[in-house]
């Protein structure tokens, strides 16, 4: 069957109240104003470059939380409640950051923000995974990416006209953008009904969660890969301009990596369904490895062009399969705590890869690179392991289009 009619069938199959879950995602990532402006903003005040960093670091401690709160949530108030009152949450504590004046109170404010308008992403993803049939799930995960890249892609742009009509602007469009997303889940989106036996503990919860061999295994071959494919923001940039590039060109270099994203990876998914979801998985993150590792013999332009291209191809694989197979495992009165444990992954990765990636690529650049493959061997081989063990999750058939 022709890739193009393939990929027509499956979005259409996508029902309406999922298109209107990107819609909102794409909204509120497009309204991200201020965070990739924070360390501008503070340093403007007069803050130091250090403290803006730990204030920045605050942001990303509040997401780690959001992850696990958000999860809970999902499952014990359910999906929508959940996006309801994490925009509106997001929305005030966006606008308390905005009048703080006080450093202490700035941190406070900076955590809130991480915490209150990031708790939504569970819930989003666990029901994404409510509404679309186990068939459709990887072709929804990448649409789903896809309105994140989008919005992430197009809203600096206006964020740059926002910041030069005062900084305020930026504080207020944030939450303008959180608050529609909220109206919109309010009044498009559904609440579907949760069994009772959610009602679990935290440490009930947990013990379900360390007692699937399968998820660990993938929440730690996607730690693993989540700790390589941060050093995008940090190190890759050192190498880069450290090769004599500019700038510009190092942000041309990103801009390539969400243009990417945005332009191939759905039509990919007509590819990656039609094999098991683990070794997809394995592929992808093996493939991540080897982009980065390749970083290390750049020194032009093309040479990183081609790792970014190289490692992207692995993220557009895997990602949209790994959040499907991850949706498969869970139970469903457990799937807004699965969803928040394989997102707990990537925050933990955001706050702490960057600084280890820089303490070891300042000792030794090559070792440093080196390394980057060895973990996405490593996080591979743990992925392609995990099909050892038995009772094969809904994800399953449902990736691989049977």
């Amino acid at each position: 069957m022709d890739e193009t009619q393939t990929l027509y069938r499956n979005l259409r199959a996508l029902p309406p109240t999922a298109w209107i879950l990107f819609g909102g995602t794409f909204l509120n990532k497009f309204g991200t104003f201020v965070v990739p402006f924070l360390a501008l903003y503070l340093t403007s005040r007069g803050f130091t470059f250090a403290q803006a960093g730990i204030a920045i670091g605050a942001y990303g401690v509040g997401n780690v939380f959001a992850t696990i709160i958000g999860g809970h949530l999902a499952d014990h108030i359910g999906r929508r409640k959940t996006i309801i009152l994490s925009m509106f949450s997001g929305a005030a504590t966006m606008m308390m950051l905005s009048q703080a004046a006080s450093y202490p109170s700035i941190l406070a404010a900076s955590a809130l923000c991480g915490l209150a308008g990031e708790f939504y992403r569970p819930a989003s993803s666990a029901l994404l995974a409510d509404l679309v049939p186990a068939a459709n799930r990887v072709t929804a995960y990448s649409a789903y990416r896809m309105a994140i890249n989008a919005g992430f892609a197009f809203g600096p742009a206006t964020a740059g006209f926002l910041a030069g009509r005062g900084y305020f602007w930026l504080f207020a469009g944030d939450a303008a953008t959180s608050a529609l997303f909220g109206l919109v889940a309010i009044f498009a989106l559904p609440e579907v009904p949760h069994p009772p036996e959610n009602r679990g503990s935290w440490l009930e919860a947990s013990r379900t969660l360390l007692a699937d061999r399968r998820l660990l295994r993938v929440l730690l071959a996607a730690l693993g890969i989540a700790l390589v494919f941060f050093q995008m923001n940090c190190t890759f940039g050192l190498a880069v301009t450290g090769a004599g590039l500019s700038l510009r060109e190092y942000g041309l270099l990103l801009s390539m990596n969400g243009a990417m994203v945005v332009l191939i990876e759905l039509p990919l998914t007509t590819i990656t369904t039609r094999h098991p979801p683990l070794s997809v998985i394995a592929l992808g993150y093996l493939v991540i490895g080897i982009g980065f590792a390749l970083t290390a013999f750049a020194s032009t332009l093309a040479a990183f062009a081609a790792c970014i291209a190289i490692f992207t191809f692995g993220e557009m694989a895997a990602m949209p399969v790994t959040s499907a197979y991850v949706a498969g495992l869970s139970p469903r009165h457990m799937r807004g705590r699965y969803m928040g444990a394989y997102g707990l992954t990537w925050t933990v990765a955001q706050v702490v890869g960057p600084g280890l990636g820089m303490a070891l690529f300042s000792r030794s650049a090559p070792v440093y690179w080196a390394a980057c493959g060895a973990i996405g061997i490593a996080s591979a081989a743990l992925a392609a392991r995990a099909s050892a063990i038995s009772a094969a999750p809904e994800a399953a058939p449902s990736a691989a289009g049977k």
